[in-house]
């Protein structure tokens, strides 16, 4: 569909290109006037389609009930009817929970209706991932500010995997963050007991090894979305879509990698961090695929796996400062192959350092070495 769509509101009449959220919902508008006419009251020949005219009990149940998040916040910006009819908690909690089904859990439902904003500003928190401008702070690190605001005292997991868009895993974990067993300890989150295994409707294969992991790496999504619920924030850690699928080379499981880059923080000495989530999966040729564990860790640009203390600061700070993106394909795999670019430039400068410290020390150590014979010498 091309060109434009106009439709005249309360505010005025406003004009989309065609493939904005927008457009939809006008269009979905109309469409249902068309095969409504009993429901307003002006003539099908009326130069101007207001929404006004229609009654908001019909916009609400049959046009926005259709819409899905991005969509349904566009058409609240096209007038302040829209606007109020747009906000209702339940049209946003139906797309939350349509959209991650691990928040169908109840204590998650009471936990983000208590978010200000209700499930509507926790889909604006968790729908558009996290994008870290990666150069940003390209060769420095920052200091991230002390929190004013009461201590965490644990953060919220909810997890889902689809595969070809169909649910194969759902789980919400808590993990507490106050213990000295958590600060001191490298930060990892673990969804899956060593003994447990979740059965997938997925065909394993051995044969055919890089069709069959470019074929994982097309269908298989992960959200894992993480929750405060001291700050009321959330966030979604996961690039969506797979940034590496590979076969470990002694088990021969296959390691389904999603990462997210976040800005780090001076104590760390890593001007940037990685969120990284492996989902490990293992099976029989032709059985079926079982997912053996999934688990989130954060590493920094040396590849050392941050404690829960540090980790705990720099994922408060996504969570209420980092910016956010909607994504589109390839990007969150493209931003973790430029991190992984960062963490080879940072390793070579670190090596030429190092290579320019050797030298500087043997030739100080030929110096004292010929001064010292000299001194015996010539004496």
């Amino acid at each position: 569909m091309g060109g434009f769509f106009t439709l005249a509101g309360e505010g005025g009449v406003f004009q989309f290109a065609a493939g904005d959220g927008v457009t939809r919902f006008a269009l979905g508008v109309v469409e249902f006037l068309l095969r409504s006419q009993d429901y307003f009251k002006f003539p099908m020949d009326s130069p101007s389609t207001t929404i006004t005219s229609v009654h908001p009990d019909i916009i609400q149940t049959h046009i926005l009930t259709r819409l899905d998040g991005p969509t349904l916040a566009a058409a609240g910006a096209a007038s302040s009817q829209l606007h109020a009819l747009a906000t209702v908690d339940k049209l946003w909690r139906d797309i939350c929970t349509s959209t991650w089904p691990s928040l169908n859990d109840p204590t998650l439902q009471a936990l983000v209706s208590a978010f200000p904003g209700g499930h509507r500003s926790f889909f604006s928190d968790s729908y558009p991932l996290l994008a870290h401008p990666l150069d940003q702070y390209h060769g420095q690190s920052r200091k991230i500010p002390p929190t004013t605001s009461s201590p965490t005292l644990e953060l919220i997991s909810a997890v889902d995997i689809h595969y070809k868009n169909s649910l194969i895993f759902s789980k919400v974990e808590a993990t507490e963050t106050i213990t000295g067993w958590f600060q001191c300890s490298p930060f990892r989150v673990d969804l899956l007991d060593p003994k447990d295994t979740v059965p997938t409707p997925v065909q394993y294969s051995v044969d055919g090894d890089y069709k069959w992991l470019s074929h994982l790496e097309d269908t298989l999504t992960l959200s894992w979305i993480l929750i405060d619920p001291t700050r009321k924030r959330a966030a979604n850690l996961s690039s969506l879509r797979p940034v590496s699928v590979k076969r470990h080379w002694l088990t021969g499981e296959v390691q389904v990698r999603y990462a997210t880059v976040v800005g780090g923080d001076r104590t760390v000495g890593s001007e940037v961090v990685q969120c990284g989530i492996v989902v490990t999966c293992a099976g029989k040729e032709g059985g079926e695929m079982q997912v053996r564990e999934v688990n989130l860790q954060v590493e920094d640009m040396e590849g050392r796996h941050l404690n829960g203390k540090e980790s705990l600061v720099i994922l408060q700070e996504a969570l209420e400062n980092g910016r956010r993106k909607k994504a589109k394909g390839e990007e969150g795999k493209a931003r973790y192959e430029r991190y992984l670019e960062m963490m080879g430039e940072r390793r070579e400068r670190r090596l030429r350092r190092e290579k320019t410290l050797d030298m500087v020390c043997i030739a100080l150590g030929v110096t004292i070495f010929l001064s010292f014979w000299s001194y015996f010498l010539f004496t």
